[in-house]
């Protein structure tokens, strides 16, 4: 049995079952109102989140913002991806236009170690390519696997009800794994405020550096790399050395 033929099956299993009709129906309505929502907000002209100008995710937010219409095109092309998600026919237009984004946000996100879309945004990138799998009858024609004919309708039989554990296991997993590798990927983050920043720190024998590096990034707004260079140069704290005590 050729790949093409076996993924053919996998795929036909997918559509044919309730679970997973019912799961599909559920991402495709979480992220057109991840999309929607967020492209409405700069369409109407207002600045995304509230983050200082001097953090990094913020600092790139207010450049964006204030570069004018291109600001306004991206919530655009957020309300029009979440749109076309909403429609069977034209789900395949909104993940064409929602991937590119929501990878690009996953990159941004990793660079600047910015945690607020640290974990939403790659599981939004695996719903994206979740969607393209399900309507893998049509995205099929465009890859090297054989040559085919036209497009042909998927055989229409009743759903069936078995629910997929491994399927869901898998979800499970996935989730899992992308919120603990996240929260262990980076040793040093810098936070959304300077007291969250200076938090991290508490504790270790490294609070001079940490509070030198959290002033490096909210007070004098200096690039992500350059604090973190900084701070790995920095010393460790100096304990005080304790006093003799003297001898009657």
């Amino acid at each position: 049995m050729s790949l093409s033929t076996r993924l053919d099956a996998l795929h036909l299993y997918f559509r044919q079952n309730r679970w997973l009709w019912l799961f599909t129906l559920g991402t495709r309505l979480l992220l057109a109102f991840g999309f929607i929502m967020a492209g409405y907000v700069k369409i109407t002209g207002e600045r995304f989140t509230d983050l200082s100008c001097n953090q990094p995710m913020g600092h790139f937010l207010q450049a964006t913002f204030d570069t004018g219409y291109y600001y306004t095109s991206l919530g655009v092309f957020q309300v029009l991806a979440g749109i076309l998600l909403l429609f069977p026919r034209t789900v395949i237009m909104g993940v064409m236009i929602y991937l590119p984004i929501i990878l690009n946000i996953t990159i941004l996100s990793y660079s600047v170690r910015f945690e607020g879309s640290l974990f939403t945004a790659p599981l939004m990138v695996l719903a994206n390519l979740y969607l393209l799998w399900w309507n893998y009858d049509r995205v099929k024609y465009i890859l090297p696997l054989s040559r085919r004919a036209l497009p042909q309708a998927l055989p229409k039989q009743k759903l069936n009800n078995k629910f997929p554990l491994a399927f869901f296991s898998g979800v499970f997993l996935t989730f899992v794994t992308v919120v603990v590798v996240n929260i262990n990927l980076y040793e040093l983050m810098p936070r959304n405020t300077i007291g969250d920043c200076l938090s991290q720190f508490e504790g270790t024998n490294r609070t001079q550096a940490g509070s030198s590096f959290c002033d490096c990034i909210h007070k004098e707004g200096n690039t992500l790399g350059r604090c973190l260079e900084a701070y790995e140069k920095a010393p460790d704290d100096v304990l005080p050395v304790a006093e003799p005590t003297s001898e009657k």
